[in-house]
């Protein structure tokens, strides 16, 4: 198996201790690589090596100009090789090439997008009330940020943190899953290739008690940015507010996938697929409620089952599949885990409901009906292709069975009623609003959570922002000192 050790300070190296451990391949079960397994000396190592980088040297003394250039220049070079990255996420993930080649194909825009914004960060002359002083203000990048990925996609959600936080002026130090590690360390020599200096982009891998805590509190790292658990989230959120750090989260979902009478069933049936079965439920955002309003619930159950039971399991790698397998050993088991709580608790099972009889971690697409709100199917995070069904009668009702969760992170309507749907996108809690649609992200569009789905909104303009500070800075061009003993 091929060795991929850590990126610091512009160099591959082994851990400290020359531990490693291996990435396994979810379709087949098997290892496919080992990585290096990092610690508390190698976090260290990396974050001086990123403060240093920040501090002085090319990265320091570059403009924002120059800055955008070699961003612009790295999403260049991720087009070239988006191919060749794309299969290295499936083979860590098991997510269908399809999906991940789709991925990285658009992923070049984030680093066009924020390289071109790099040199529009813009301060403000302050029109004061008092007279003889001159104030402006100045946006001052952070520092060092820690940016902490997940397994589900990798890549993408890595370039939504480090893109905005390197055309700021930051410096990075990444921590991808110990599950999907490999495409960021390629991902780092394709940085070498690009020229960036040394210190500004490393890769530490290994598990979250050796390496994630040991970074997230470090004093020399000024905000870490992290997508992952709501559970993980709040253990961060502490640990950052005890120092003082900026933070951003994105946790997880329940989301509600919400289909009015007056839809069009065809394509409101196509987006609850695609809410819930396209990654194997394995996304954030998956719409795994889905509400339907009572008079055409029959209907649209009888059309939802007969699309998904078309649904294609197979290799992940073939052109044909359409589900692939649960990413890791744990989650698959959990998922399972969640189908037999969703029975126990008197839900009925319309589609699936078991291990697929194939090799490697797959489940049946899974579809529950006669679900409460107050069940754990609809009020837990699954992170799976498992769907629950909830009836609705009125408008009031969908959005108070949406609300009802401690997640705001996405929610669908599907109606032709262009007031209802504007309606609707008021009242819901929630960070993002489709209407007809669903799972549509853009590098221009501000993503993120309500309630207990996070902090912070990665994407859009506002982005940048949170990498950075704003100083104001008082100049006096001729007003008299006076009392020294009283306020200006």
């Amino acid at each position: 198996m091929k060795q991929y050790p850590m990126f610091i300070d512009g160099a591959f190296d082994n851990a400290a201790d020359g531990r490693w451990f291996e990435t396994h391949n979810p379709y087949t079960g098997q290892p496919w690589a080992e990585v290096a397994r990092g610690g508390t000396a190698d976090v260290d190592r990396a974050v001086r090596a990123a403060d240093r980088a920040f501090r002085s040297g090319p990265w320091a003394e570059m403009t924002a100009t120059q800055r955008g250039a070699l961003l612009r220049k790295l999403g260049d070079l991720i087009a070239e090789n988006a191919d060749r990255l794309a299969e290295f996420e499936v083979q860590d993930n098991g997510k269908l090439l399809a999906e991940m080649g789709a991925q990285l194909k658009y992923l070049p825009q984030w680093f066009y997008y924020f390289g071109g914004l790099a040199d529009k960060v813009e301060g403000a002359v302050i029109p004061l009330d008092k007279k003889g002083y001159f104030n402006y203000t100045r946006k001052e990048p952070l520092g060092v940020v820690a940016a902490i990925t997940p397994w589900n996609s990798p890549l993408m959600l890595l370039a939504w943190k480090i893109a905005p936080a390197l055309a700021a002026g930051c410096t990075v130090v990444v921590k991808p899953s110990e599950f999907t590690s490999v495409s960021a360390l390629e991902l780092a020599v394709l940085f070498q290739d690009a020229g960036f200096p040394p210190g500004v982009f490393n890769v530490v891998t290994g598990f979250g008690g050796e390496v994630g805590s040991p970074l997230v509190t470090h004093p020399l790292v000024k905000k870490v940015t992290f997508t992952g658990s709501d559970a993980t989230g709040r253990v961060i959120n502490q640990q950052c507010a005890a120092q003082f750090k900026h933070v951003s989260l994105e946790l997880g979902g329940k989301s509600p996938n919400i289909v009015f009478e007056d839809a069009n069933l065809d394509d409101a049936v196509n987006g609850a697929v695609s809410g819930i079965f396209a990654a194997s439920g394995q996304t954030c955002i998956a719409g795994s409620r889905l509400l339907l309003q009572e008079d055409i619930h029959d209907a649209f159950v009888e059309k939802l089952l007969a699309l998904a039971k078309t649904a294609k399991l197979g290799n992940p790698m073939e052109a044909t599949t359409q589900v692939g397998p649960i990413t890791t050993a744990a989650q698959y088991e959990k998922v399972l885990s969640y189908i037999e709580i969703a029975k126990a608790e008197g839900a009925t099972l319309l589609l699936g409901g078991k291990p697929a009889s194939r090799s490697g971690w797959f489940v049946e697409p899974t579809i529950f009906s006669d679900v409460e709100p107050k069940m754990r199917i609809a009020q837990e995070e699954v992170f799976g292709p498992v769907l629950s069904i909830l009836k609705f009668r009125t408008e009031d009702d969908a959005v108070a069975i949406a609300n009802d969760s401690c997640y705001g992170l996405g929610a669908g309507v599907w109606t032709r009623d262009i007031g209802r749907a504007f309606r609707m996108s008021e009242r819901i809690q929630a960070g993002t609003v489709w209407v007809n649609t669903y799972r549509a992200v853009s590098f221009m569009s501000p993503f993120g959570g309500y309630k207990d789905s996070g902090l912070g909104r990665e994407n859009g303009l506002s982005a940048i922002e949170s990498y950075l500070q704003t100083k104001s800075v008082w100049v006096n061009t001729g007003a008299p000192t006076g009392n020294p003993f009283t306020i200006r």
